[in-house]
């Protein structure tokens, strides 16, 4: 244990403490951007790691571009009978209640053999490319990358929680903002 009560371990104590508490906000700041790459966790302008297709350019359906001039999308690809589906459109309304429902486009689908977009969205956007499970949680934005502003987009297919996606949601936000102006649709 060190004695505080000399001026210079006083100062040294205090000195040390700022720097923990800086380094506390700026981890706290910063863990809620996600960087653009082909990692789980990363914003995608091509198809990610973990997708058969991984590095291959994406093929972004023509409604999707039309919303994305006026802003960033959620889209939320459910069924109104399954838990995870339900607590997945709670937390997406948690979202958009948090940040405001006209700071970011909200595609609610239901998942249906019959809904275009429903299932265009699991063809486009589902991260692995393999069964496709619901719910499927979508959020594209505006990146830069390498110079030019681009399409970006990340999804999960199951429950993700509230705090994954309002992260999400507020980068996508922020991105938007940063690129729109830009942006050549």
């Amino acid at each position: 244990m060190v004695d505080i009560s000399h001026p210079l371990n006083y100062k040294l104590a205090a000195l040390v403490t700022e720097i923990v508490i800086a380094a506390g906000l700026i981890g706290a700041v910063s863990a809620a951007e996600y960087p653009v790459g082909s990692g789980p966790d990363d914003w995608w302008t091509a198809y990610p790691d973990q997708h058969p297709g991984a590095g291959s350019e994406v093929d972004h359906p023509s409604w999707v571009l039309d919303l994305l001039e006026d802003g960033p999308i959620l889209i939320l690809d459910h069924s109104t009978n399954c838990e995870a589906c339900i607590k997945q459109e709670d937390a997406a309304n948690a979202a958009l209640e948090e940040v405001g429902e006209d700071a970011i486009a909200f595609e609610n689908l239901i998942a249906d053999p019959e809904n275009e977009r429903a299932n265009a969205l699991f063809e486009v956007y589902d991260p692995n490319a393999g069964k496709w499970y619901i719910p499927l949680t979508v959020i594209i934005t505006l990146l830069r990358e390498d110079g030019n502003v681009v399409v970006g987009w990340h999804s999960g297919e199951g429950e993700t929680g509230e705090d994954w996606l309002l992260s999400y949601v507020e980068d996508a936000i922020e991105y938007h903002e940063e690129n729109v102006g830009d942006w050549v649709a």
